[in-house]
């Protein structure tokens, strides 16, 4: 006689959310790869355009991010199936706050590079973001400096958070993952 598995329970954020996370990552990977590339490429009408692209990608980063936080105040997070244990949840905790700091502070900090060094914003050329600084060299240096430490940063925590993705889906094989899988309905 053939034994059942045991039926394993599953919670999913809802499609608004994962659809927001899927597309996030999918912009920040976009927005790192044209930033290193603008960065290396000479002072030019090229990296120009290169950076023409990069600009609105970071903004469109950057609201989605606060169309993000607000639907999932509303909205809420699942319940863990399995609790994760009192250091892997504060682990979670604390690098999905890093995550959204970043995704916060890269944007602005790209934003007042820009404005701060008389570059416009536009978004796709369909229109120009407002300047809201004042033009300064003092600004728009220290923009860039954050701007660079920030894109870093955010890729190692980015490397860390896909690690722990690993992790728990090869390693401990819990439902963790199931949580943000795109095409997962429970």
């Amino acid at each position: 006689m053939r034994s059942m598995a045991p039926v394993r329970r599953f919670a999913a954020y809802d499609p608004v959310q994962r659809t927001l996370h899927w597309l996030m990552a999918a912009l920040i990977f976009v927005a790192l790869a044209l930033g290193l590339w603008a960065r290396e490429l000479p002072r030019g009408e090229f990296r120009s355009d290169v950076l023409w692209f990069h600009k609105p990608v970071g903004m469109t980063i950057l609201a989605l991010l606060l169309f993000r936080i607000v639907w999932r105040l509303a909205k809420g997070a699942p319940a863990y199936v399995e609790p994760l244990g009192r250091m892997t949840q504060a682990a979670a905790h604390s690098a999905h706050m890093a995550l959204y700091a970043l995704m916060l502070a890269m944007p602005v900090s790209g934003y007042l590079l820009s404005s701060a060094g008389g570059n416009a914003v536009s978004w796709f050329g369909l229109f120009t973001i407002p300047d809201m600084v004042p033009r300064s060299r003092e600004l728009a240096e220290a923009s860039r400096e954050a701007h660079y430490v920030l894109a870093w940063t955010i890729g190692i925590v980015v490397a860390l958070h896909l690690a722990a993705v690993v992790w728990h889906a090869g390693v401990k094989r819990d439902t963790v993952l199931t949580r943000m899988w795109p095409s997962y309905r429970p």
